[in-house]
């Protein structure tokens, strides 16, 4: 741990993303009260079919003390959490992906709303993922265009309208017979994240699997305040 980190440490001691108590262990991915309470999924339950994808895996399920936590990274800037979030995907990535990826990307936010949040919640998941596995990260994808956050809209075929033609390949991006891992916070109807394999395809990726945080339920409603579940 480097003098900066044991200092903040000391005055911003790290607390818990789901019950927000101070951890014993700063660099625990959550506290041991919490390991037994949260909405884990195993095996066959961690994987989603989203179009385009191989595959698409979460940790979590998007439910008890998850969306709050999440709505803290992402609404009230707490950019620290990006680190125990990832690290939860990280080991989700190793169990699921035994082969290694030789690329991560994210599902970008438009300018507008980075302007507004200050930071991409999905760009600094999908770097500490990569950092975490030895995978490098870039980016490959811009959002051309601003839309409606998916959590407003409960229609599938809502969330697909408003994701097509959002997305585009950014110039330059070699993903060419490569094996991508596709990250964002939260898949739900999983249409932002086959908008973005479906470029990745037509670049001519070999292999492209999604990795979040948690999944939400497929009728597209979760609980929480408004976000931008993909």
């Amino acid at each position: 741990m480097s003098a900066k980190e044991k200092l903040l440490d000391l005055f911003f001691p790290p607390k818990c993303p789901y019950c927000q108590k101070i951890l014993d262990q700063p660099r625990a991915a959550l506290c041991p009260a919490c390991q037994p309470r949260l909405p884990w999924l195993e095996g066959p339950a961690a994987e989603r079919k989203v179009e385009f994808t191989d595959g698409c895996f979460s940790p979590l399920a998007y439910r008890d003390g998850v969306p709050e936590a999440v709505q803290r990274y992402k609404f009230s800037r707490v950019r620290a959490l990006g680190k125990p979030f990832a690290a939860l995907m990280a080991q989700c990535l190793a169990d699921h992906l035994p082969q290694e990826a030789d690329l991560i990307c994210w599902a970008p936010l438009a300018g507008k709303r980075l302007r507004e949040r200050g930071f991409d919640q999905a760009r600094l998941l999908a770097e500490e993922v990569g950092r975490l596995r030895a995978i490098p990260a870039e980016a490959v994808l811009q959002k051309t265009r601003n839309t409606r956050p998916q959590s407003e809209l409960e229609e599938a075929g809502e969330r697909q309208a408003n994701a097509r033609g959002a997305y585009s390949l950014l110039p330059g991006a070699d993903v060419a017979g490569k094996r991508v891992v596709l990250v964002d916070d939260v898949v739900t109807s999983g249409s932002t994240l086959s908008e973005c394999a479906a470029l990745l395809r037509e670049a001519g990726a070999k292999q492209v699997f999604c990795l979040t945080l948690a999944q939400a339920r497929k009728d597209g409603k979760t609980a929480g305040k408004k976000g931008e579940n993909c």
